[in-house]
């Protein structure tokens, strides 16, 4: 594999995943009337989707990135995509907490990706 495509394909298959982890850890609480097993049992079911990807997504990704660095990008891109489904999905608000929050973690992301200090 080229290193872009090792680059690349890992940020892609990560945001997937997640999209998939989001719907089966959150996706439940616009279904409140279910049963608690039936959210369960369709929970671990998009999960196993999720891990299809990131599972691969992360062992391709190590080739050209740490593990540090694959998980911080998990972490922001968890933030994306849970920011974009409780605004659209769950018809929640964001704040400007939210906002200020999400910005220390990204900033955080910075410099575990910028490398050493000095």
């Amino acid at each position: 594999m080229d290193r872009t495509t090792a680059l690349v394909l890992p940020v892609v298959m990560l945001m997937a995943s997640n999209v998939f982890m989001t719907f089966a850890w959150y996706g439940h609480l616009r279904f409140t009337e279910r049963p608690l097993w039936l959210v369960i049992v369709a929970s671990w079911a998009i999960a196993f989707a999720e891990y299809c990807l990131a599972v691969p997504a992360n062992r391709i990704g190590y080739a050209v990135y740490s593990a540090a660095e694959l998980k911080t990008m998990q972490e922001v891109i968890t933030l994306v995509v849970f920011a974009g489904f409780s605004v659209l999905f769950l018809k929640e608000s964001l704040t400007i907490n939210h906002a200020i929050g999400f910005a220390f973690i990204m900033l955080g992301a910075f410099f575990v990706f910028k490398g050493p200090l000095g």
